[in-house]
């Protein structure tokens, strides 16, 4: 039931309240100016709670976007593993910067659109122009606060990233080693000060880890019996445990990082210098790492690709995308179909292969 009253107010002017009393909800109030604004407030009102949706609308005026990257921030970014945490802290905070002000009600698509347009035209901390990929994480991370913020607090109705487009990201960057290039960074990479610079790249090339995963290791994960590493989720970008096979030069290299490090104090295989009691901080390999890839003439080439160069050989030694993937640990097949060129060889030849049983060998 709702009611409209007028009023005077004490400078003589014309006020019109309106209250909605509905079962099952607190009486409310509202002012207006014109009674036609009122009487459209009530019915749009009543309409929201017979619907359902009064009590997130009611909340997306009571709090401010910024109120919401807050608590997204003390509640759930600390439950995250630790590059995500660390790289989604200031994506949130600039969003914050950018419309923290805000009511949640009054935050659009098209706000977000033109925030959007603004991050892509900006640049990183190295003064680089952001990338398109760099600005969807962006848009990845306030995309799962507004979901949380919908579903487990009730603060919106809706989560407008849904009607916000991506910018769309290049075909995935496939570098890898030639031969010439691998010996000469290698090399480099033992003739490093780092004495752990050169084990971490055998490893990167041997298993396709990533770096993280890689200084995230425990001599408690790493088993010399089965010649295996267990990846914890919470050291893997998919936060799903992995177990990683140790064979050939990476088994002999963390053999001898083992036997090095036989009286350390610490858990973690490749520690920073002057290392603590328990899980320490672990090495710190990006000047290192520079320097070698300087030293070898190596052009255009990042850590991570040292991942792609190990997908790589898979693919060109007959390994399926199936098993690429299983090896690095990915949930589909997508991020791997980008090596698929690499296993033509091993793609005819099944099929080869399967022409010779049906037909006999004979075409």
């Amino acid at each position: 039931m709702a009611t409209i009253q007028e009023r005077i107010t004490l400078d003589g002017k014309r006020r019109f309240r309106a209250q909605i009393r509905l079962k099952g909800f607190t009486p409310i109030t509202a002012t207006f100016e014109r009674k036609t604004d009122a009487r459209e407030w009530v019915q749009q009102t009543e309409a929201d709670m017979k619907a359902g949706r009064y009590l997130r609308t009611a909340e997306s005026k009571r709090h401010t976007f910024g109120e919401m990257i807050d608590r997204y921030s003390r509640q759930v970014l600390p439950s995250k593993r630790p590059g995500t945490r660390e790289a989604q802290g200031p994506q949130l905070r600039w969003w914050k910067e950018q419309i923290g002000h805000c009511l949640l009600s009054d935050v659009t698509p098209a706000l977000i659109a033109e925030k959007r347009d603004e991050l892509a035209r900006g640049t990183t901390h190295y003064a680089k122009p952001r990338s398109p990929s760099t600005v969807n994480r962006y848009l990845a991370a306030l995309s799962h606060c507004y979901s949380i913020s919908m579903k487990e607090w009730g603060w919106v109705d809706d989560n407008p990233l849904r009607k916000v487009s991506k910018p769309r990201q290049p075909d995935g960057r496939v570098r890898f080693l030639s031969h010439d290039e691998r010996e000469r960074l290698l090399l480099a990479c033992k003739e490093s000060r780092n004495r752990y610079l050169y084990p971490i790249v055998v490893l990167a090339l041997s298993t396709g880890m990533r770096r993280n995963e890689i200084l995230g290791i425990t001599w408690d994960r790493v088993d010399f019996g089965r010649h295996t590493v267990t990846l914890l989720p919470v050291n893997t970008k998919t936060s799903t445990a992995r177990v990683v096979p140790l064979v050939g030069r990476a088994l002999e290299e963390l053999s001898k990082v083992a036997q090095e490090s036989g009286g350390a104090c610490t858990d973690l295989v490749f520690p920073a210098p002057n290392a603590g009691n328990g899980h320490a901080r672990s090495i710190d390999i990006r000047n290192a790492w520079d320097h070698a890839v300087q030293r070898a003439e190596v052009k255009d080439f990042r850590f991570h690709d040292l991942r792609h160069s190990a997908a790589s050989y898979l693919a060109m030694n007959g390994a399926t995308l199936a098993e690429i993937s299983e090896v690095l640990g990915h949930k589909t097949l997508q991020m791997v179909k980008r090596y698929a060129h690499l296993s033509e060889a091993h793609t005819s030849a099944v099929v080869e292969r399967m022409n010779a049983a049906i037909f006999g060998g004979k075409t």
